[in-house]
């Protein structure tokens, strides 16, 4: 009975750290999707650019019309931010845009729409008579749904577990294991078509000499909640298929 005891510790173990490294990882995945850092732009003269190209910059970016070329130049002068739904500039607070540059910085977000999210991406970025640009399109697209499938696959996977629970049973484990590797290759998915679309923009729009591009935190939150998913999902197969096999032996060594 001490080794069935020490058996059922090492699977309680297991799953208690699964159930952890799950919630962490669903943490991290939310936050990541609702913040905007994603990848961030630095401008060595923000305050000058701005004052220099007054109003028409902040204009043109919060304007229903602003294309793709419009806002990702005002977020190259302006110190830009993008996340999976939102672009922010920093601008200076003073409504004078005519007056001395400001210290007093403030930031302002558009949201992408969900027509944005769904809308075509040209071959020139803006010219809608360049044609259809497929590869980031597609990549856009995938980019805003993955994290959503990602999200659901370990909500359904929690429900599955919390069954396991009511019912005294691991052998549902597998099935949340399985959901949480599938999340897992949604996470690393939506990684590669961030990196990916955000490669292929910049080769049509370089970014100018004194700006500099950097992925920012909330890009490294789906980056570290992949590693996360695909660990719990491997304690979880573990846990229920060796208590699995433990148990027909058991029951074998009972009968015989």
């Amino acid at each position: 009975s001490s080794k069935g005891a020490m058996m059922d510790n090492r699977f309680a173990t297991a799953l208690v750290i699964a159930c952890v490294l799950s919630l962490i990882s669903t943490i991290y995945m939310a936050a990541s999707i609702g913040t905007d850092f994603w990848y961030e732009y630095h401008t060595l003269s923000p305050a000058e650019n701005i004052s220099e190209a007054g109003r028409s910059i902040w204009e043109e970016f919060i304007s229903e019309e602003a294309d793709e070329n419009t806002y990702t130049y005002a977020l190259f002068r302006c110190n830009g931010t993008v996340g999976l739904w939102r672009r922010c500039i920093t601008v200076p607070k003073n409504s004078h845009w005519y007056s001395p540059p400001e210290t007093d910085m403030t930031t302002n977000c558009i949201s992408f729409s969900l027509s944005d999210q769904f809308m075509e991406k040209y071959i020139e970025p803006g010219n809608h008579n360049s044609g259809t640009d497929l590869n980031r399109t597609y990549l856009w697209r995938l980019q805003f749904l993955l994290p959503f499938v990602s999200l659901g696959l370990m909500c359904f996977g929690a429900l599955i577990g919390l069954c396991a629970c009511a019912c005294r049973s691991l052998y549902p484990a597998i099935a949340t294991g399985v959901l949480h590797f599938l999340a897992g290759l949604c996470t690393l998915g939506l990684v590669g078509c961030y990196v990916a679309g955000i490669e292929l923009l910049h080769q049509k729009l370089p970014l100018p000499a004194d700006v500099r591009g950097e992925f920012g935190w909330s890009f490294c939150l789906a980056c570290v909640s992949a590693p996360l998913q695909f660990m719990a999902a491997a304690l979880f197969i573990w846990a229920a298929r060796t208590n699995r096999k433990e148990f027909t032996l058991l029951k074998a060594y009972r009968v015989a």
